[in-house]
């Protein structure tokens, strides 16, 4: 049954874990099998592991599992956590006599939003993410949960989102889970209309409404002397399908997908956020009949375009379920009060 998540995507599961005393937390996307795995980076302040390694022209075909975390440079560690929990089930590229995980990683910066970061020593995102992994399969939770516990986004409390749709000609599954922290802001200026707005689907963003006309600035709300500091953005993320990709196919899933970003935040991809989306492809069912090649390239645009949608769609989804932290309130608190009359 589809649940407008990313698990609508056949062979795979999500797993969360955070700590409300740390406001961080991780999250773990595990294949049943491994499957093929992409990544687009445009963020100026990228944090990033075993990235290098999904490039179409490198050895290794296949990734077991994905991180996304939040902790800065710490959260990488979160990665070694699920490797060591993968080998323990026997999971990995056979290397000689032993199993290496490949489990490729993503962060977000959120080591200012208040939440206790002296850990002693002792690196809480390893443990994180074998709780995540344990967990993965059992349902997840949206907003302020997993690696988007800690996020904001500009003035707002961000969160964890996802999205799910089926592409209409070929049947094929596209969904995204992003944990939306970006410097830009999601929502039309003196407004509660997200940027997203026009891609809601069965009342997903609380029901939008269109805006009355166009921004005359797009970005009155943020001032660029101040808002643009590398002090604690970065949207991180991935979009899935169930259909049959190569690398290359899965990269340039990968790189339209980025668009969504550009539809939901302004600005995204700046020299202070580490925008990061990983492509991955289950393959579990085909893109187009065989023996179609040049089907195929429109299919995979056609698959593209609509995955962008649905990254946008994800952005905008972890923002208005996530429940306000500290110096950020939560989108739902902001548009009551809007429409009760207040600033």
């Amino acid at each position: 049954m589809a649940r407008n998540l990313l698990t609508d995507v056949a062979g795979l599961k999500v797993g969360n874990a955070d700590d409300g005393v740390l406001a961080s937390g991780v999250t773990v996307v595990l294949f049943d099998e491994p499957a093929v795995v992409a990544v687009d980076v445009r963020g100026g302040a990228p944090g990033t592991r075993e990235t290098d390694l999904l490039a179409p022209s490198t050895l290794v075909e296949r990734v077991d599992a994905l991180v996304l975390s939040g902790g800065s440079a710490f959260g990488l560690a979160a990665a070694q956590g699920a490797v060591d929990w993968l080998a323990a089930r026997g999971r990995g590229l056979p290397v000689g006599d032993h199993r290496v995980p490949i489990v490729p990683a993503a962060i977000l910066m959120d080591l200012t939003n208040g939440g206790n970061k002296d850990w002693g020593g002792l690196n809480p995102y390893p443990a994180l993410a074998q709780r995540a992994c344990n967990r993965a399969g059992a349902g997840f939770t949206l907003g302020t949960a997993g690696a988007g516990w800690g996020a904001k986004a500009h003035r707002l409390k961000g969160g964890l989102g996802s999205a799910a749709a089926v592409e209409p000609e070929t049947g094929v599954t596209v969904g995204a889970l992003i944990a939306a922290n970006p410097l830009g802001s999601v929502v039309m200026p003196g407004t509660d209309t997200l940027w997203a707005w026009w891609l809601e689907r069965d009342g997903e963003l609380d029901g939008q409404t269109p805006p009355p006309r166009p921004p005359a600035d797009p970005m009155a709300d943020l001032d660029f002397r101040t808002d643009m500091t590398p002090r604690d953005s970065t949207t991180i993320g991935l979009v899935a399908t169930d259909a049959v990709l190569s690398k290359a196919e899965a990269q340039r899933l990968a790189v339209m997908a980025q668009d969504g970003l550009t539809r939901a935040i302004r600005p995204s991809h700046s020299p202070f956020d580490g925008d990061c989306l990983f492509a991955a492809a289950t393959g579990r069912r085909a893109l187009t009949p065989a023996g179609a090649p040049e089907a195929r390239a429109r299919a995979l645009a056609r698959l593209g375009a609509l995955a962008a949608d649905t990254v946008a769609r994800a952005v905008a989804r972890g923002v208005v379920e996530a429940t306000g932290y500290g110096r950020f309130p939560a989108y739902r608190e902001v548009r009551a009060a809007l429409a009760q009359g207040g600033p």
